[in-house]
């Protein structure tokens, strides 16, 4: 048998639904308030920041939306993605465990993002909308949305993370191929951007003041609209094509999970793969343990506070219930740019209060040690953000080996690290530093959040 196998669909096996799980879950998430009158948020005051197509399916009870063909039309670029069996790392680790992963860093962007990126520019051109704004962290979903814009003739600013654009300038140089405009967070360019600056003159930023700027920019010109790649449910259903393709994949295998890995920053990586299989466990037709994984520096499941918040740091955005570090936390600037967030989804923080997922936190010196015994055997350099996966789905595997268990461990690699070397030169000349995140540090940063709803 070769060493790697590969489960590749078909174009016509590509799902042409994207799934919404609320309706199968034991209670439905809590809504997102004003900030304001802290009554649950309707369309109307959501209007000046989305098209009314993606309200629609923030809030949609419907379990399957249909993709738009032009958006269908587009994912034919790279969709569907291959599934493979890492047998080289299993070799390596000794393991009897079979490792899958789906791999997304086949897309132009490199990444998931796309996923969400190309559906969110299709509906904001169809609504007539010009502009668009967003924030980034590493530059994966920047670079996502830069593309999506450019195919459907949409300008675009992107407020990039001051630690991101600094360690990774080719990130910025991609988005402004594709058309973009990139500014460092915080930036002089915004109220949000000037207030932290005058506080905080050698900010590293944050993804919350990020989203600042940019629904600040958004909310002040009419002909403009604000674009999120993670949080929102509508991010993640837009996701779900990942989990509904490598469902059909597995069957290809002729296996089933019996662990679900994925890293967390947000949530729309980790939701778009685990979201069809928990519907799945939730129908009795499987039972993986399903386990997120986010960054020791900044993690908002292990050691946040379920609670409501504001999605950014200027306190602009509706108050979402999630687990959260406060939106005033700003975390160390790792390199895994993409998940360093204060909060997490409302749709998996529910989850999460559920018992249906359960989280565990790494400290990146180990998830670096796992992307180099990737990429020494499977060959793909994986994005700082995956190896938290890869770490996991490491240390299941060795657990496997001491115990014997032959189990079915999942994970989806969200996006290659080509443009992350950086990263890894500081790991191999020994300069990367575990940061040690102090109970002090974070309940300074609880201490802002807004007062009790």
């Amino acid at each position: 048998m070769a060493n790697q196998v590969k489960y590749v669909l078909q174009e016509s096996e590509m799902p042409r639904q994207w799934y919404n799980i609320v309706p199968d879950l034991p209670s439905p998430p809590p809504p997102p308030l004003h900030p304001g009158t802290r009554e649950p948020v309707g369309p109307d005051d959501l209007a000046p920041l989305f098209p009314a197509e993606l309200i629609m399916q923030e809030v949609s009870p419907e379990r399957h939306i249909p993709i738009p063909e032009p958006v269908l039309d587009v994912y034919r670029l790279w969709r569907p993605t291959p599934l493979l069996r890492a047998r080289r790392l299993e070799k390596d680790l000794g393991t009897p465990a079979r490792i899958y992963y789906k791999y997304e860093g086949v897309s132009p962007a490199g990444s998931h993002k796309p996923n969400t990126a190309v559906p969110q520019a299709y509906y904001n051109a169809a609504a007539g909308v010009s502009r668009l704004t967003t924030e980034t962290g590493a530059g994966q979903w920047g670079t996502a949305l830069s593309f999506a814009c450019a195919l459907f003739g949409i300008d675009l600013t992107v407020w990039m993370v001051r630690s991101s654009y600094d360690q990774k300038p080719y990130r910025r140089t991609l988005m402004e191929t594709y058309g973009a405009t990139v500014h460092p967070s915080p930036s002089q360019v915004t109220n949000a951007g000037r207030a932290v600056l005058a506080e905080h003159p050698d900010s590293t930023g944050s993804l919350g003041i990020a989203i600042s700027e940019a629904v600040e920019m958004a909310a002040a010109d009419p002909a403009a609209r604000y674009s999120l790649g993670s949080v929102l449910n509508h991010v993640l259903m837009h996701q779900t094509i990942i989990g509904e393709e490598a469902l059909r994949q597995l069957e290809q295998a002729g296996d089933a999970p019996d662990v679900i890995v994925g890293c967390t920053g947000g949530g729309s990586n980790f939701g778009g793969l685990a979201c069809p299989f928990l519907r799945e466990k939730l129908a009795g037709r499987m039972n993986p343990v399903i386990r997120a994984v986010e960054p020791a520096a900044c993690p908002s499941f292990t050691r946040g506070t379920y609670a409501y918040d504001f999605g950014d740091t200027a306190g602009l955005t509706p108050l979402l219930k999630m687990h959260t570090l406060g939106h005033e936390f700003i975390p160390d600037p790792i390199h895994a740019g993409g998940l360093r967030y204060h909060g997490m989804s409302p749709l998996l923080s529910h989850i999460y209060e559920l018992g249906l997922i359960e989280a565990v936190a790494k400290p990146q010196s180990e998830c670096f040690a796992a992307g180099l015994r990737f990429a020494r055997t499977e060959g793909i350099v994986p994005a700082p953000e995956p190896t938290h996966a890869v770490a996991a789905c490491i240390e299941e595997a060795l657990r496997c080996k001491e115990s014997g268990e032959e189990k079915v461990i999942l994970t989806a690699l969200c996006g290659h690290g080509l443009l992350d070397l950086a990263a890894y030169s500081d790991y191999l000349s020994g300069q990367m530093r575990d940061l040690d995140l102090s109970d002090d540090a974070i309940a300074a940063a609880l201490r802002g959040l807004p007062a009790a709803v």
